[in-house]
């Protein structure tokens, strides 16, 4: 009789247990669907509601030219929540995502395969439950709030505050945008330009010849200097 190892008993064990407590799961109505990995980690899992909720890998096939990805995470109540990593089909990391509320929050940092940053996006996850939100209005070029005004968050979030965009490779910074929760906010507008100083004219000195010029002259029209001095 071939004896089975320890640690190969115990990972059945534990599939089989999670197994029956997924099952026990269905049967009492709190979820519709999961998945187990080979670990026995419960996976993709729809609750009763129809709300996606846990762990999930949701992978996105190659279509009309765009390629195909597989991202990571965790669902809270049907949304996306805190950290998801975005993966190519050749599993190399090329996103990390924050979310709150279902929708981008934070920082998001895109990569090349090879690990090369290409772009930092910020944005503002908004509350559902509190989708309004009051905004400063700029004026045009002098960087000064006009006016505000109470917008609606049609999106669950909006970008804002600054964007990257990253030379492979080197990491220079290509360009850089900024945003005000979901506005552009124009380059500087709350640089004020100093005007430098007007440089004093210079005094000069009058010769006599000058001073016998201007006396002859005093009063005379279309007058031209032609430099001479004499009468």
């Amino acid at each position: 009789m071939k004896l089975i190892p320890t640690s190969q008993y115990l990972k059945v064990l534990q599939f089989s247990l999670l197994l029956a407590i997924g099952t026990l799961f269905l049967m009492n109505g709190h979820a519709q669907s999961f998945q187990l990995t080979e670990q026995g980690d419960t996976l993709n899992l729809t609750d009763s509601k129809g709300l996606k909720q846990g762990k999930w890998i949701i992978h996105v096939d190659e279509i009309r030219g765009e390629p195909g990805y597989e991202e990571e995470g965790l669902f809270k109540n049907g949304k996306k929540e805190g950290v998801w990593r975005v993966y190519n089909l050749n599993n190399d990391l090329i996103g990390m995502e924050n979310y709150r509320f279902g929708g981008k929050d934070g920082i998001q940092q895109y990569f090349t395969y090879l690990g090369d940053m290409v772009r930092e996006e910020n944005w503002k996850g908004y509350n559902p439950d509190a989708p309004y939100d009051t905004i400063d209005v700029y004026g045009a070029g002098n960087g000064e709030i006009v006016d505000q005004k109470i917008v609606k968050a049609e999106q669950y979030s909006v970008k804002h505050g600054e964007w990257k965009y990253f030379e492979p490779g080197s990491g220079r910074l290509l360009k850089l945008e900024k945003y005000d929760r979901g506005f552009p906010v124009v380059a500087n507008a709350n640089t004020k330009t100093l005007a430098a100083p007007a440089e004093k004219t210079k005094k000069i000195d009058k010769t006599p010849e000058m001073l016998e010029w201007e006396k002859k002259n005093k009063g005379k029209k279309k007058v031209v200097r032609d430099g001479r001095t004499g009468g």
